[in-house]
């Protein structure tokens, strides 16, 4: 039996942030990220929206990127003092994987965060509240899946929380939002999306209700990242879309080891961060070819070629032009290949923020570390200890192995 979750409503096209208005509810709990959303006025224009609705409004600001479990224990104790009915996630991926996490703990006040991370784990929620997700950028489409990403700064995790229970009630996915993204976002959280849509169309859970999702996802992103990237409003809000689309297949068909990568390799080394779309598409070249020994996985990455409209005769060669046309992309958007040339904030540098000999000092426990993610298990290879080694050696260095 296969399970297919979506949030119970979800409003989409420019403008839709209205429909605020219409929630029913006493209490708002508003969490937002850095300050886009004040700055651009979608912050006034929730609060006013929610006041029409007729409810009292609590705002929690500042989420950091990759939000930290003191973030969310602050944010979840401040809700239990506020008791809201609707939870308000709006902004990146950010701010509402960090709502998701403090709802569990404002419903579940004697829960642990070693008891949410066990995959699947989490207590029935809705009890006190209600939640709606309303995201600004174009990637991680965590306002119709059933994940969370929160980080343990102390131990250096990424980790990510999975359960159907989190899936929002209401994604409200208004174009608007994402047209005030600078290049550099889009292209991180544009490749993110391509992640999602590819390790979801060959994961070991892909059905009938994933795949036409997935590939629909794939070719609209194809289509429409650069021009994006280049600030074609149109393309823009097309990716606003598509990147939902890639949220509704992989939190269904779930993702693989490109995921768990780039969760084990995020935030585990001194240099600095390794932003998780620019992860993603450094890694993602790499895993297709390792995945593409197994004759059903490189099927479905031929399928994704042929789709797009790459050429080859044989599925050898429609997966050799994936992965030429997906490293073209990269390029395009100015996100290195390689760790060794990861710069700051993620763009092309001559000289890499994450140290070549801390890489690999922590190699064994990093792909330990790996192995053991959430995401692994739908991977449609399973890698050994040795040859998850050989896979973040060939991330760092840009170099092609032989799996």
């Amino acid at each position: 039996m296969g399970r297919f979750t979506l949030p119970r409503d979800l409003f989409h096209g420019k403008g839709s942030l209205e429909e605020l208005k219409n929630l029913q509810g006493k209490r708002a709990f508003v969490v937002l990220g850095g300050g886009s959303m004040r700055r651009f006025g979608f912050v006034d224009r929730a609060v006013t929206y929610l006041g029409q609705a007729g409810m009292e409004v609590k705002l929690f600001e500042n989420v950091e990127p990759d939000p930290s479990v003191e973030t969310v224990m602050k944010g979840a104790e401040m809700m239990r003092e506020f008791q809201p009915d609707w939870i308000i996630a709006m902004g990146g991926g950010s701010p509402i994987d960090a709502a998701k996490a403090m709802w569990a703990f404002y419903e579940y006040p004697d829960t642990t965060f070693e008891a949410l991370i066990t995959p699947f784990s989490f207590p029935v929620l809705r009890t006190k509240a209600r939640f709606c997700a309303v995201p600004s950028t174009s990637g991680t489409a965590t306002e119709v899946t059933a994940f969370s990403v929160i980080t343990d700064y102390g131990k250096g995790i990424k980790y990510p929380l999975a359960d159907f229970n989190i899936t929002p009630d209401v994604a409200i996915v208004d174009p608007d939002l994402a047209e005030k993204m600078p290049p550099k976002l889009t292209a991180h959280t544009g490749m993110d999306a391509m992640t999602h849509a590819v390790e979801a169309y060959v994961s070991t859970l892909h059905c009938n209700y994933t795949d036409p999702l997935a590939l629909h996802a794939i070719k609209m992103i194809h289509d429409n990242l650069k021009k994006s990237y280049d600030g074609d409003m149109k393309a823009r809000d097309e990716m606003h879309d598509a990147q939902c689309l890639a949220g509704m297949a992989f939190s269904n068909a779930l993702l693989g080891i490109v995921h768990s990568m780039a969760h084990k390799t995020g935030a585990a080394f001194s240099g600095g961060h390794i932003i998780h779309g620019a992860a993603n598409a450094m890694y993602l070249p790499k895993v297709i070819r390792f995945n593409a020994k197994v004759p059903e996985a490189a099927k479905r990455y031929a399928e994704i070629a042929e789709f797009i409209g790459l050429k080859g005769k044989t599925t050898e060669e429609l997966v050799d032009a994936l992965i030429k046309e997906l490293r073209k992309m990269n390029d395009e958007l100015n996100i290195p290949q390689a760790i060794k040339n990861y710069g700051e904030g993620g763009v092309k540098a001559d000289k890499s923020i994450i140290d070549e000999k801390e890489f690999n000092d922590k190699l064994s426990k990093v792909a330990e570390l790996a192995i053991g993610d959430a995401c692994t298990g739908s991977n449609p290879r399973q890698p050994s200890q040795k040859e998850m080694e050989k896979l973040l050696l060939a991330v760092y260095y840009d170099k092609e192995i032989d799996f």
